[in-house]
């Protein structure tokens, strides 16, 4: 049959695979470093990828492609969630996360010391929130849990002071800045949908190169505001599920998007309005874009 379908201009792609990401119907994929439309009978003809290419490599074309086939699409989500999460499963039962280690030797040397703390169990088929060697209660008072996974807030000084020892002596005169990550942890991935320290929040959504790019950005954006960071190109899960259950559970007073000029970080700012508009929520919101040389370009 003749019909409307993306077609995908392969001198355009940058093989950035926001694309990928954005079809829910698992159309797209990267295919030696650019975007492919694998199956014609898994795309709508909707489009949703059309917006998050930041080339204009995508367009809408009619010609001779087969129906779309909605039962193969569910078909295909489906087997492709049990394979996540299988993998999953395997993953957590046979690997030990660095962090755990890590974990394990402060907690042994803790315990040597007769001091308490966040405890964890690293016993094969026990998992996290099993029993516990070294016993202890983290401070939201249960017993296990990652340390590097446990929410909590912090607590900053409202205003910069002076470093005598080791600062003020190399730059005299100058005020050391204070650190603005305002809770813990502050990975998308990790971070729970729904915290105290969410209520009421300015959110900042950034980019994981925007704190190496731009030097004041503790001043200039955190302050003030509660950090989440990812990466939409390194990260395997899409944010736009998290990033929404975030502000449908909680009173999110506005959300600023700070993003790289490169195109893969398209996908974290896509993720966001797509996550704004899902929660039903009408919440101030903005996107600024940094140079890799550190300079604001844009704010929209």
């Amino acid at each position: 049959m003749i019909r409307k379908i993306i077609h995908i201009d392969q001198d355009k792609c940058n093989g950035c695979g926001a694309c990928v990401s954005a079809c829910h119907e698992g159309a797209i994929g990267l295919v030696d470093g650019k975007a492919k439309l694998l199956r014609d009978d898994y795309c709508d003809g909707l489009g949703d990828c059309l917006p998050t290419c930041p080339t204009g490599a995508i367009s809408f074309i009619e010609r001779e492609a087969a129906a779309y086939n909605e039962a193969a699409v569910l078909a295909n989500q489906q087997k492709r969630q049990t394979k996540s999460a299988k993998g999953q499963s395997a993953s957590s039962a046979s690997q030990v996360e660095p962090d755990q280690v890590a974990a394990k030797i402060t907690l042994q040397a803790d315990a040597a010391a007769g001091v308490g703390g966040n405890c964890i169990s690293l016993d094969p088929g026990i998992g996290n929130s099993g029993g516990c060697k070294l016993g202890g209660l983290n401070p939201a008072g249960r017993v296990g849990g990652c340390p590097g996974k446990m929410a909590r807030a912090i607590k900053r000084q409202m205003e910069a002071n002076y470093d005598t020892e080791s600062f003020q002596a190399t730059v005299p005169g100058h005020i050391k800045p204070i650190a603005q990550l305002a809770q813990w942890p502050c990975q998308i991935r990790l971070v729970p949908i729904k915290a105290p320290y969410f209520q009421g929040a300015k959110l900042l959504i950034a980019a994981d190169c925007t704190a190496y790019a731009y030097a004041n950005i503790h001043q200039d954006f955190m302050k003030g505001k509660v950090t989440i960071i990812g990466c939409p190109k390194l990260d395997p899960a899409e944010y736009v599920e998290k990033l929404q259950q975030i502000i449908a559970n909680n009173d999110i007073k506005s959300v600023t998007v700070l993003r790289m000029e490169v195109p893969c970080c398209g996908g974290l700012e896509q993720a966001t309005i797509r996550a704004l508009k899902n929660s039903g929520k009408f919440i101030p919101w903005q996107v600024v874009t940094v140079s890799v040389d550190g300079r604001i370009l844009e704010q929209s």
